[in-house]
């Protein structure tokens, strides 16, 4: 199975925890130096399948290599090039961030002063010096995250897996951890990344795999997945929320499609096959009385993807995964 193109192979995988099967057969493959992004519903397996393939849980069946290393009989070799970060931000509070990074440095075998010279380099690569002698309790949310990831980088692995990086941070901390993704990749990590984030997976990923109920359902580059939906997709937003059931009657009248009512109270959007008809929901809707500040016709997003895919909007699992 090793082909020197790949950081991770995996063939056949599989997973129970006790009667419940997580993994029923995946397979799939990320070139090296690119990001790999692995969506998919709360309990879909993404967080199990980064376990098996950190060594963290040993698979029941079927075969994982990470730069052509066996995770099961390889497991040292392949800790000590790969790098993780959880959910959770895994730090201690109690200890400021230099001294949080030189006991990493310590733990993975560097000794006194080259644990202290590599915790200044992360902490001034992660934008976090003037923060460094403050307790990691004072940090923001994204401070917080970004020490993490530079815990994660204190060996400079050949690969990072990042399991949902981004869960709970502010939009701008948010990009900063995009930020810093682009740039470990752009030094020659590749990065393997769960989220429940669309638009994260649109930003950053070469390729995605959409995995639901155990197994790969979908997978490629974001744009061959939006190919799948095939169509376009009308996106309005209403100048009244209260409105938005007599919109949603128009938009299923003239597009004769299931119309998404977004978590956002103003904003709903239907897959248009056809330009004509999407137009004219612009002239019912003014007929009707119903302003607009928003109307779009595009390729579907990722998120239109999602739920053509599982069943269920991206935002519906992003909310059961952080409950």
């Amino acid at each position: 199975m090793t082909n020197k193109r790949y950081a991770i192979e995996v063939q056949g995988l599989t997973k129970s925890f006790g009667s419940v099967k997580v993994l029923k057969g995946i397979d799939l493959r990320v070139e090296r130096g690119t990001v790999y992004a692995i969506l998919g519903p709360n309990g879909a397996g993404k967080t199990t399948l980064v376990s098996i393939l950190s060594t963290l849980l040993r698979p029941d069946a079927g075969k994982a290599e990470v730069f052509g290393l066996d995770v099961v009989r390889d497991a040292d070799a392949v800790r000590g090039i790969v790098g993780l970060t959880g959910q959770f931000a895994a730090v201690d509070e109690g200890l400021s961030g230099h001294d949080n990074l030189e006991l990493f440095g310590r733990l993975t075998g560097y000794g006194r002063k080259a644990a202290y010279a590599r915790a200044d380099e992360l902490l001034d690569a992660f934008e976090l010096t003037e923060a460094a002698n403050r307790p990691a309790a004072q940090y923001s949310g994204g401070m917080r995250r970004r020490l993490d990831i530079a815990a994660a980088m204190l060996v400079r692995p050949e690969l990072l897996f990042l399991d949902e990086p981004t869960t709970g941070l502010d939009p701008r901390s948010r990009s900063g951890v995009w930020d810093i993704v682009r740039t470990l990749v752009a030094g020659g990590t590749t990065v393997l990344l769960t989220t429940q984030y669309l638009e994260e997976a649109d930003q950053l990923a070469d390729r995605l795999a959409v995995i639901d109920g155990g197994t790969v359902i979908a997978e490629g580059t974001a744009a061959e997945l939006k190919a799948l939906v095939g169509s376009g997709t009308v996106q309005i937003r209403l100048a009244r929320p209260e409105l938005r059931s007599l919109a949603e009657q128009v938009l299923r009248r003239e597009l004769n499609a299931e119309v998404r009512l977004h978590a956002d109270p103003a904003t709903l959007s239907a897959q248009a096959s056809d330009p004509e008809p999407a137009a004219r929901v612009l002239t019912e809707l003014s007929r009707a009385g119903i302003a607009t500040t928003q109307f779009s016709l595009g390729q579907p997003s990722l998120d239109e993807v999602f739920l053509a895919l599982t069943g269920r909007p991206a935002e519906e699992a992003a909310e059961e995964a952080v409950s």
